[in-house]
């Protein structure tokens, strides 16, 4: 059994709050800080930031676990969560954060959980939703019969690809590899190389963080296209030059947590539970 009886949860979105709230049905106790704005439907108890890391046995930070370096990212606190504040927890007890490689400072006790392959696969799932939901929104017609390329065959273009071919749409997939793109054929979608981007589209989804939309692409193949990146920063869409084309561009980020935050709170704590076992905590 882990020695680990009661998390601190700073900062966050409601996936921290679902993903608390899973943890105490669980049978672990809980602390919270950074949810002075929290939505319906939450009853905790908040306490300053200095006591939940006091009396917690293990931390448990957002996805991403910070934007500036600074704060932690907490968009549901009315005042700033200072990351140094941290510093004399680390080494000391295991702290659990997304993105980790953001932080100023590390230690062998800080896990990553956004790096785990289960958690990269579960996720996709509420992105993929997210973005065909985002496109809904925006888009004039409709998904079925629409003409749909996804850039990148990764796990969020596998599953993505999946759902509009399932709604309908005529999907075409690019991908690198040339075992990529046989996949992608056996599956009964059209493919083609991500270095050589051609067709025109209604609706264009790009999973790949690298700048493959620049201005000459756009122009070939998005004119008359709506835009959906969902790469993490910096993404793989020019948005200057989509705007200078008149052309549609949103960059859709931390999907999970607007469309599914439920879901994706409970994928967070597995995958933290995950961690708990191999390690041994």
């Amino acid at each position: 059994m882990s020695k680990l009886q009661c998390f601190g949860i700073i900062g966050g979105d409601q996936r921290q709050l679902y993903c608390g709230r899973s943890m105490e049905e669980d049978g672990y106790s809980v602390n919270y800080c950074g949810f002075s704005k929290k939505p319906d439907g939450f009853h905790l108890t908040e306490r300053d930031m200095l006591s939940v890391i006091r009396q917690s046995d293990a931390l448990l930070l957002p996805l991403p676990c910070t934007r500036d370096g600074m704060t932690i990212h907490a968009p549901l606190s009315e005042q700033a969560l200072l990351i140094d504040e941290l510093s004399e927890v680390f080494g000391q007890k295991p702290v659990f954060c997304g993105m980790k490689k953001l932080l100023p400072f590390t230690s062998s006790l800080l896990y990553d959980y956004s790096e785990r392959e289960e958690f990269a696969v579960e996720n996709a799932v509420p992105t993929s939703e997210g973005a065909i939901e985002c496109a809904m929104h925006h888009y004039e017609g409709t998904i079925q019969g629409s003409r749909c390329l996804v850039i990148g065959y990764g796990r969020i273009g596998r599953i993505l690809s999946s759902m509009l071919r399932g709604l309908g749409a005529d999907v075409t997939v690019s991908a690198r590899s040339l075992r990529d793109r046989a996949y992608i054929r056996s599956c009964g979608m059209k493919e083609i190389s991500s270095a050589a981007l051609c067709g025109q589209y209604d609706l264009i989804f790009n999973t790949v963080p690298v700048m493959l939309l620049h201005a000459q692409v756009l122009a070939k193949i998005a004119a008359h296209a709506l835009v959906i990146d969902l790469a993490s920063l910096p993404g793989g869409v020019d948005f200057e030059a989509a705007r200078r084309l008149s052309i549609p561009a949103i960059h859709a980020l931390s999907l999970p947590g607007k469309v599914a935050p439920k879901a994706s709170g409970i994928i967070i704590k597995n995958a933290v539970y995950n961690i708990i076992r191999e390690e041994g905590l």
